[in-house]
């Protein structure tokens, strides 16, 4: 088998920036995966992506796969002629389902008896015959949410394709992707870089490419900035704020990185740090710079995608582009100060929460409420709590809110404070939506915290209420995020709430009938569900959470801490086994006839050491166990029921529980349930066993 080096690049116009990694990958993940179901090997594998194109290369790929006998079998020997020795009907189809005459079948010996076969060499796979066809497929999978056309082709993809490139080693591959005829001719960068480029050689691509001012790899651009970035605000003894999705997205947009400093009007840090970040990064697509306490600095930092010979013009262009856009930031903030957020209230009966569910006023009412009863019982100020709520949600129609959307509750948070609403409040309207994405920090105060909850809560029961859960592929209302959020502050923020009670207070909210009847058990079990995928990123086996689970709490610290303290015994080395007594166990009381009352259990009736042994151990256990679960002091006391193991082996081997005798039979039982009952109190320890 020969081997060399495949090149595919596909060039387009701009390509999405957003979406350009996750193409890049996607499409080489593609032609891996093709190779890979033709059995064909190779060596190192590079993606690469720029704004105009998209490539892969494979070196050592193996260019001819290996032959393989095959046999396929086909009706039994017996069959195969008739009384005359003639093909049957049977035989000649399978003949003709093959693509060979009835000549070439035989009878072949298998373990169920002769059947009549078909046995050949297949070849293996050629390489440069397969290319194309897997580029096709890679790109086809590509995940574009809308193809476009161009021209009279009736090609589709996410960009106009203006040229491709197959090479296997120095062999271009002739074919056509996507309506353009392949080649070994690729261009290099839009301004840099004048016509057409022949390639050699696909090993040498990334080469050719930066030699005509192309970084090819994404990553290796990535980087390229991220330098550039940090060595700029080194320059001006500031620090660059690197967002990585911001860094991603410049990525995306550069071919020949060329990061330069701008500065704007000191008099614009008087705006809310927020609202200028916002601007430079979501609409300039520039990383911001701040000082050692981390105060915003009047300067700015572009990546350009040219290599300018006066630097100073492109400079002055970007700060030209900046100016306007800060001014209106400035312009918006200080026409929002003038309007009180309170006196901003009556403006929310405009907006529409849902249609079923009323205005953000009325959301806004009900929340204000339910936050003032959470407050209170998690021991924090129940009139902090509603007044910020009152104001949670005013900011969305400030002007600075329409404009940047993501100022909302930060730039209510600026307003209250300068309206003299107490420090918890204004912080609290910031904090409303926190955690906002997996791992965010947690709102600070109990204020914030009970906002927060309050909030989540009243739109999970209205629209779960209104018959909207969530489903596979939607969840409009992030129902999802706002469940795994309320979990997160009861368990992280220690508040000992019960589930169940405070679905019912935000249900109270609504008028009478508004929401179906069964909407707190759906929503409490479509909560209580989402531990699973949080303890499954934490490596916790599904069945840690199961055992906890089948005792039907409602209360989330209470579940975490069980959960906890299981996911620790359940590495004793003896868990297993009492796992699988616990098993044992509840297999042997299940078939307890129905009207069987349990009692206590009769030392009298004791007649076996073992029996007795374990009686006496549990005996012993019982108190101190108990003061462990009265105090939640669940894996302490898991931990000193490990002791168990040793009398509960002994048991099973030595004594026979459905005795003859229905007083020893039932003195016995009494023996197991209490067993059974001390671990219950923590969990049904008996779902560790993993099913076989």
């Amino acid at each position: 088998m020969t081997s060399n080096t495949l090149l595919v690049e596909i060039g387009t116009e701009e390509l999405p920036p957003k979406a350009l990694k996750s193409l890049g990958e996607s499409f080489c993940q593609g032609i891996v995966a093709g190779f890979a179901e033709l059995q064909l090997t190779h060596g190192e594998v590079q993606w690469f992506a720029t704004p105009r194109r998209l490539a892969v290369t494979i070196d050592a790929l193996t260019l001819h796969g290996q032959s393989k006998a095959t046999e396929v079998l086909g009706p039994p020997a017996d069959r195969a002629r008739d009384e005359q020795g003639n093909w049957t009907p049977a035989a000649v189809g399978f003949a003709k389902k093959q693509g060979v005459k009835t000549q070439a079948l035989e009878i072949i010996d298998t373990p169920k008896g002769a059947r009549l076969g078909l046995r050949f060499t297949k070849e293996g796979a050629n390489a440069a015959e397969s290319v194309l066809d897997i580029v096709r497929t890679s790109l086809h999978k590509l995940p574009i949410p809308k193809r476009m056309r161009w021209g009279a082709s009736r090609e589709e993809f996410v960009r106009p394709v203006h040229w491709v490139v197959t090479m296997l080693g120095g062999d271009t591959i002739a074919g056509n992707v996507l309506g353009r005829p392949s080649s070994n001719t690729t261009y290099g960068h839009r301004f840099h870089s004048q016509g057409p480029i022949a390639i050699e050689r696909a090993e040498h691509y990334s080469q050719i490419l930066a030699e005509h001012h192309v970084i090819a790899s994404f990553e290796v651009r990535r980087n390229i900035i991220r330098e550039q970035v940090m060595a700029q605000a080194a320059a001006i003894d500031a620090h660059a704020v690197i967002d990585e999705d911001l860094l991603d997205e410049v990525t995306g947009l550069v071919e020949w990185p060329v990061a330069l400093t701008g500065s704007f009007e000191a008099r614009f840090l008087e705006v809310p740090q927020e609202a200028l970040v916002s601007s430079m990064k979501e609409h300039q697509k520039y990383f911001h710079v701040v000082d050692d306490l981390g105060a915003l600095l009047p300067h700015f930092i572009t990546v350009a995608n040219i290599e300018s010979t006066d630097p100073d013009k492109v400079i002055a262009g970007n700060e030209r582009v900046i100016r306007p856009r800060l001014s209106d930031a400035a312009f918006f903030y200080e026409t929002d100060r003038k309007t009180p957020l309170i006196d901003r209230l009556p403006a929310l009966e405009k907006i529409v929460f849902q249609q079923k569910l009323g205005s953000l006023h009325d959301k806004t009412l009900r929340v204000a409420k339910l936050a003032a009863q959470l407050a209170s019982e998690c021991g924090g100020n129940s009139s902090l709590a509603e007044r910020a709520a009152l104001l949670s949600k005013a900011d969305l129609v400030t002007d600075m809110v329409q404009e940047f959307s993501d100022m909302q509750g930060i730039a209510g948070s600026y307003y209250a404070a300068q309206d003299g609403e107490p420090a918890e409040v204004a912080a609290a309207i910031a904090q409303q939506y926190w955690p906002r994405f997996a791992g965010d920090q947690l709102p600070q105060s109990q204020t914030a915290c009970a906002l927060g909850l309050a909030d989540r809560l009243d739109t999970l029961v209205g629209i779960f209420g209104i018959g909207q859960p969530p489903t596979g592929s939607k969840d409009p209302f992030a129902l999802r995020r706002a469940s795994l959020a309320v979990l997160r502050i009861l368990v992280e923020r220690d508040f000992d709430l019960d589930l169940r009670h405070c679905l019912e207070a935000a249900i109270d909210g609504y008028p009478k009938g508004a929401l179906d009847p069964g909407t707190v058990d759906q929503v409490l079990g479509y909560m209580i569900e989402r531990f699973r995928a949080w303890y499954e990123e934490d490596a916790i086996p599904a069945e840690v959470f199961k055992a906890v689970s089948a005792k039907g709490l409602t209360q989330p610290l209470d579940i975490h801490r069980r959960v906890m303290a299981v996911q620790a015994f359940s590495t004793l080395p003896q868990a297993q086994a009492l796992a699988a007594a616990n098993k044992r166990v509840s297999n042997i009381l299940e078939k307890v006839e129905a009207g069987h009352v349990f009692g206590e259990v009769s030392a009298d009736l004791l007649q076996e050491a073992e029996e007795s042994a374990l009686a006496g151990q549990l005996s012993a256990l019982e108190s101190v166990v108990n003061e462990h679960f009265q105090r939640r002091e669940y894996a302490q006391g898991l931990a000193s029921l490990a002791a168990l193991r040793e009398p509960v082996d002994a048991f099973f081997d030595a004594v026979m529980v459905n005795a003859e005798d229905e007083q020893l039979r039932s003195n016995r039982l009494n023996l197991l349930k209490q067993l059974r009952d001390l671990f219950l109190e923590v969990a049904d320890i008996s779902q560790l066993v993993v099913a076989k």
